[in-house]
């Protein structure tokens, strides 16, 4: 007895219920290569060690959690399901979740968020705004306690003591300081709601730690609350080697928070010697201009001033005279010509007075007529003519003519003439015209 054949869908069905029950859901690490982004929003790669390869598939893979950490040639482990494509008989296995090999939760949901970001265009250098040179009002974001607050107002003090810092105190680590945080970056960035003075530079920071001390500087709300600030923001976060989501979008980033007071303040004491460096130029600008003129008025006292005032008056009046003789003519020769332009003009309105306009329009229009009357005349006796010529030839080559020699025509039933004995048959009736009638006839 013969056993059993399945068909190859039959075949694959039972190895993928197989593999689909025996392996189920599986934690796998590999190495991602030839990772393709469908329109479709679905993710397929493979997944590869030294000795083997495998399939994979990720639906929807904007939605599932870790695929920022999906790269060609990134090292990751993923959860999935194991399964059979049947249409090409390959196994395969289905993306779930995925994480970085070797990076922690958090540093892979910071890869992530980082990348996220960055594809939006937040970390674009071309909406960074840049920092007033001479800020009256400084805005602080951090905590009240510890040694932060007070460096950053120690170096104000010493630096541009005239600046006013404004500081709304907020939790910089621990679950719900995130949002502490990005609510007073919102209140200074809208102060007319918030009731605070409006600051020309935001510093948003806390002093070192752990990435879990500094995290909630990582979180996705943070990040936006910095870039949808209306002011400057500085962010100074942890030491000179941390590195957080805000230091990358915020405008500027500062090594530690001492560094951003520094960066926000000008130093009073460069300032001051700057200005009397400016006041010592000044200065001898100015004296010498005074020297220079003293010279000159000497120099008048010695020359022109020595003469009388008659004297000195002589020439200019003499220029006054010669120059009011010049306006005078002048203004007779322009006045001529603005007669002679009106006068131009009144001729040439009268020219073109309304009514004379009508009268040579209407003269035109009389001669048009008659133009008119004429041609359609002659066209008339022309036509006239060509019709009686036409009548002529009609006569003499027509069919009338023919009749008038002898000739006639014969017609059938339907009125056509007959060119020929064939279809006519007996009993048929026919009309002869000659010359001077008809004649009908019945052919027997």
């Amino acid at each position: 007895m013969s056993a059993k054949t399945l068909s190859v869908t039959q075949l694959l069905r039972r190895i993928k219920n197989v593999v689909e029950i025996e392996v189920g859901e599986v934690w796998v690490e590999g190495e991602v290569s030839n990772l393709k982004k469908q329109a479709s929003g679905h993710w397929y790669f493979t997944l590869k060690d030294d000795s083997a390869q495998i399939q994979c598939a990720m639906f929807g893979a904007r939605k599932r959690e870790g695929n920022a950490a999906l790269a060609d040639g990134a090292k990751v482990r993923v959860f999935a399901e194991t399964s059979i494509y049947e249409a090409r008989g390959s196994l395969q296995i289905i993306i779930l979740r995925a994480e970085a090999v070797g990076l922690g939760d958090l540093q892979a949901r910071f890869e992530a968020l980082k990348r996220k970001l960055q594809e939006e265009g937040l970390f674009d250098p071309s909406r960074k705004k840049s920092l007033p040179r001479f800020p009256r009002n400084i805005g602080i974001v951090t905590s009240e306690t510890g040694a932060v607050i007070q460096d950053i107002l120690n170096v104000l003090g010493r630096r541009a003591p005239w600046i006013k810092p404004y500081l709304i105190a907020v939790r910089v680590q621990g679950k719900g300081a995130e949002h502490e945080i990005a609510a007073a970056i919102r209140a200074f960035s809208r102060p007319e709601e918030s009731g605070i003075p409006r600051c020309d530079v935001l510093i948003v920071g806390r002093g070192g730690g752990s990435i879990e001390d500094l995290w909630c500087f990582n979180e996705e709300i943070v990040a936006r609350a910095i870039a949808g600030c209306s002011i400057p923001v500085i962010s100074a976060v942890g030491h000179e080697v941390d590195f957080t989501i805000a230091d990358f979008v915020a405008d500027l980033r500062a090594p530690t928070p001492s560094a951003a007071a520094e960066i926000a303040a000008p130093d009073g004491a460069e300032l001051k010697a700057r200005l009397e460096v400016l006041q010592r130029r000044m200065n001898q600008k100015c004296f010498g201009k005074i020297t220079q003129w003293q010279a000159q008025l000497s120099a008048l006292r010695r020359g022109v001033l020595q003469r009388s005032g008659e004297r000195l008056l002589r020439e200019p009046v003499m220029r006054i005279d010669t120059m009011r003789d010049r306006l005078q003519t002048q203004m007779q020769n322009r006045l001529s010509q603005l007669q002679q332009k009106i006068e131009h003009t009144r001729i040439t309105h009268k020219a073109h007075h309304p009514v004379l306009v009508i009268e040579r329009r209407t003269e035109n229009i009389r001669q048009l007529a008659k133009r008119m009357n004429m041609a359609a005349m002659q066209h008339l006796t022309n036509k006239e003519r060509q019709i009686q010529h036409l009548q002529t030839v009609l006569r003499t080559l027509g069919p009338e003519s023919s009749l008038q020699r002898g000739y006639s025509i014969t017609f059938d039933a339907n009125g056509q003439v007959l060119r020929s004995r064939e279809g006519i048959g007996k009993g048929a009736r026919l009309t002869t015209r000659l010359a001077d009638g008809e004649i009908s006839s019945v052919v027997e």
